[in-house]
């Protein structure tokens, strides 16, 4: 295992910059998730860590060594890609240990590595077949085999999920999780998908344009997100915004909607009279029926029903605003909708700079 550290990486191709000067410490045994839209430079970074992508500038230390002029297999990495890459002639055996044997390890040391890896991911039963007769996350999980039995210094993970269906994503994060927390080797997974990022790792790294908006537990981007960007990435549904305007009185500040729908914002954030806000609301501390805070009602515009819970929206100033709410609760179509949220649970964000306050 081994700590990893960019210091003002940069990357361009010609005249056009893709990564602007990032910075970024990951300690040893560490789990962090880099995540955001497409083109925001995630894979171009994890590239630059791996040696598959020259650095234009800057310096990166795998280890505490300075690792720009070094080939990939001499960093000491394993990736894990979208795609699962995997020798169709081969059996899960032989593809698991494969890059070993073109090492020169000898053939019982071979072995013994393929079996734990095998062991820790459940595919011992499957050691004899072919690429072809297993199911896509079982060769997902030869694949991270395959990175597992080279005993590296760090696990790079390019969207390894990508092209499972929903129910294998959540199991493969699962054993994804389950594996870091035996082995706990340095890893850094490349992600669109927040959920992802959330239930994995140990910090996240929003990128957004080749910069880092923020990073933090996953938490703490939850419930203090930096700026706009961030609080619409994180969370899921996402949060609502509402343009809106400060006033208040006796010390309470409130951002008045178009509308005339005052929201009353907690006392120790830092606005004033007349600034123009966003307000954000998440979906779930949206509470309907209750007695205390904010009172935000509209037309119920939509009912979708998840089971366990049911997506209300509903009409705010104008503008659609999502509630989850209990699945039992009956919410109609037409009908008025009536929420509560605490003032404490409201975020505020400058409308020039997108910044929070």
């Amino acid at each position: 295992m081994a700590s990893v550290s960019l210091n003002d990486i940069r990357k361009a191709y010609g005249a056009v910059d893709v990564i602007h000067g990032i910075s970024l410490d990951i300690e040893d045994g560490e789990f962090v998730a880099l995540v955001g839209p497409s083109g925001c430079g995630k894979s171009t970074l994890l590239r630059m860590i791996a040696g598959l992508e020259e650095i234009t500038d800057g310096e990166i230390a795998i280890g505490g060594a300075v690792v720009n002029g070094m080939t990939p297999r001499e960093r000491n990495i394993a990736m894990v890609f979208q795609s699962y890459a995997l020798y169709p002639h081969m059996t899960v055996a032989e593809n698991m240990g494969f890059n070993l044997k073109l090492a020169g390890v000898g053939k019982p040391q071979i072995e013994a590595r393929v079996a734990e890896a095998a062991r820790m991911l459940d595919l011992a039963q499957l050691l004899d077949r072919k690429p072809a007769q297993l199911s896509g996350g079982q060769r997902q999980r030869v694949a991270m085999g395959r990175a597992i039995v080279r005993n590296p210094a760090v696990f790079l993970f390019d969207e390894p999920l990508s092209n499972l269906d929903a129910k294998l994503r959540v199991q493969m994060r699962s054993e994804i999780k389950t594996l870091h927390q035996k082995v706990r080797t340095t890893s850094i997974y490349v992600t669109h998908d927040q959920i992802e990022a959330m239930t994995l790792a140990d910090r996240i790294v929003v990128l957004n344009q080749g910069r880092v908006e923020q990073q933090g537990t996953p938490l703490e981007l939850y419930r203090k997100p930096a700026n706009l960007f961030v609080a619409a990435f994180i969370g899921s549904p996402a949060m609502n915004m509402l343009d809106g305007t400060v006033d208040g009185e006796n010390g309470q500040p409130a951002a008045r909607l178009s509308d005339g729908t005052a929201i009353r914002i907690a006392s120790d954030r830092k606005v004033r009279p007349g600034q123009a806000v966003t307000v954000g609301l998440r979906p779930e501390h949206l509470t309907p029926d209750g007695k205390e805070g904010n009172v935000l009602a509209g037309q119920t515009l939509l009912v979708e029903p998840t089971g366990a819970q049911t997506h209300v929206v509903f009409d705010l100033a104008g503008q659609s605003v999502t509630a989850v709410v209990d699945g039992a609760y009956a919410a109609r179509y037409g009908a008025r909708f009536e929420a509560n949220i605490a003032s404490e649970q409201v975020h505020i964000f400058d409308r020039g700079t997108g910044l929070a306050l």
